[in-house]
């Protein structure tokens, strides 16, 4: 038993929980699979796992580069407040759980390994459970079971047991396979039969839009065919949409936040600080802006290199060892897909949404201050725009991603205040968090293991009521998009 628990952690930390690695595995074992040439099977497993290496980098960049900001806005107006972001989340649901429940410090870890192997479990009995979908996003369910363990303890005490962890790994995984093979019909439908689905923060809310998107608009009326004057059409291009639009945003931000805020290294502890003795404060607010224009580029090129081999190669594992099955990836895979503007646009209504929600917690006086974070604004907004964009052009992918920003902040702050999270500073804060799982944390708070049975319940159900509405029974295994 104890060799096998170490191959476990072995696996859990070295390939489960890094997720380049888990990818390039999984196309390597589907080349294998489809008796490719040893020297193809190597060169797809260096693209893939390169290639979502290149998206961390990217991903990371963005992040690192919004953190000093966010540091700066907290110094300069003396804001005590909780970050929505999935990162100071993963950080305040460890910290908690270490000093409230110390039995359990190590719950999510071996949660996430029970979650993936549920997950397998209902795809080999797709034929039963209707879920065609394994979540591959290792990092993702790195945050999202320390979230959910948290959940789970603070507020089923019946919980804090030896039964517990198991139960934490048991809706780890449902929530996973679940919600992703929501997203099936939605992605086949945007990328044209790409073969994946989503699995990341926000499946939920895609699922969502998918369906009411067409109802706020026209697909005909998309953002790329948006009639824009003569001397707005350079916006169609990518790279200088995106860095136009973060001079105007983190322009701004920085012009208030001044010079000597973002030179004090004291504040400034990641990223680049301000260095006046070498660049110009103008300057530096320019390099900042443009930096965010480039990793959102870079990112673009890792998914392109990794979604290409995992399509491929997932097919060997579809037909040898999960027929049927679809990989539920990150979402920024889906961004090649859409209008190079959707993206932008989702970020761009997304923050206005949460800052003007921001603004009226503090006009009400809520007890709890929400501070935004990069991850939520930037992939839940984005991916929610490509998405709605698609089936109901930029009107739809205005308003969504303006909602989607109003609930992070509003929504937000009910959960931190329902784990009372405020002295830890910060949340989950992906809008998947905010919605569905709001909910299943009063119910848990309310009815106990119950609750937990009856949220279980529903994630089984979920896929047998969309198997039962789907007019084609074989093309709802294929994926295929039915209206």
């Amino acid at each position: 038993m104890e060799i096998l628990k170490n191959i476990l952690d072995w696996f859990s930390q070295n390939i489960l929980q890094n997720p380049a690695f888990f990818v390039g595995l999984l196309v390597l074992v589907g080349y294998a699979l489809l008796k490719k040439p040893g020297h193809d099977i190597f060169a797809g497993f260096v693209k893939a796992t390169v290639g979502y290496m290149i998206l961390n980098v990217a991903a990371g960049g963005l992040v690192t580069t919004f953190r000093p900001i966010l540091a700066a806005l907290n110094f300069k107006f003396n804001i005590g407040a909780a970050v929505i972001d999935p990162y100071f989340g993963l950080t305040a649901a460890n910290t908690k759980i270490q000093e409230m429940f110390p039995d359990f410090v190590g719950a999510a870890t071996t949660a996430l390994l029970i979650g993936f192997g549920i997950n397998i479990l209902l795809v080999a009995l797709r034929k039963i459970t209707k879920v065609r979908t394994l979540f591959i996003t290792g990092h993702i369910m790195v945050q999202q079971a320390a979230t959910i363990s948290l959940m789970v303890l603070f507020l089923i005490p019946q919980l804090r047991n030896g039964f517990g962890v198991t139960a934490i790994g048991i809706i780890c995984g449902l929530y996973w396979a679940v919600s992703s093979n929501m997203t099936v019909e939605a992605t086949q439908r945007l990328t044209g039969g790409g073969g994946f689905a989503i699995g990341h923060q926000q499946q939920f809310a895609i699922w969502f839009v998918d369906k009411i998107a067409g109802k706020l608009g026209k697909k005909e009326e998309n953002l790329d065919n948006l009639k824009l004057p003569k001397f707005l059409s350079i916006f169609h291009d990518t790279v200088v949409a995106s860095a136009t639009l973060m001079l105007i945003f983190f322009g701004t931000i920085l012009l208030v936040l001044g010079p000597e805020v973002m030179a004090n290294k004291e504040v400034i502890t990641s990223g680049t600080p301000f260095n006046p003795a070498k660049q110009d404060f103008y300057m530096y607010i320019i390099q900042t802006a443009f930096t965010f224009s480039v990793y959102l580029f870079i990112l673009m090129q890792g998914v392109r290199m990794f979604v290409t081999e995992l399509t491929n190669a997932f097919q060997g594992i579809s037909s040898k060892l999960l027929p049927g099955s679809f990989p539920a990836v990150d979402v920024a895979a889906s961004y090649g897909f859409g209008s190079p503007n959707a993206v932008l646009s989702g970020f761009a209504f997304g923050l206005i949404g949460q800052l003007i929600t921001i603004v009226l917690l503090i006009v009400f006086k809520n007890p709890v201050l929400i501070i935004t974070g990069f991850v939520p604004v930037f992939f839940d907004n984005a991916a929610i725009a490509v998405y709605a964009d698609k089936r109901g052009g930029w009107k739809a992918a205005v308003i969504l991603s303006f909602i989607s920003g109003v609930l992070q902040v509003a929504l937000g702050a009910a959960c931190v205040a329902l784990l009372d999270l405020a002295a830890y500073g910060g949340y989950h804060g992906n809008i998947d968090f905010e919605v569905p799982w709001l909910g299943f944390g009063y119910l848990f708070q309310a009815l106990g293991i119950i609750g937990y049975i009856l949220v279980c319940v529903l994630f089984l159900a979920i896929p047998q009521i969309q198997f039962a509405r789907a007019k084609d029974k074989e093309a709802y295994y294929r994926g295929e998009a039915q209206e």
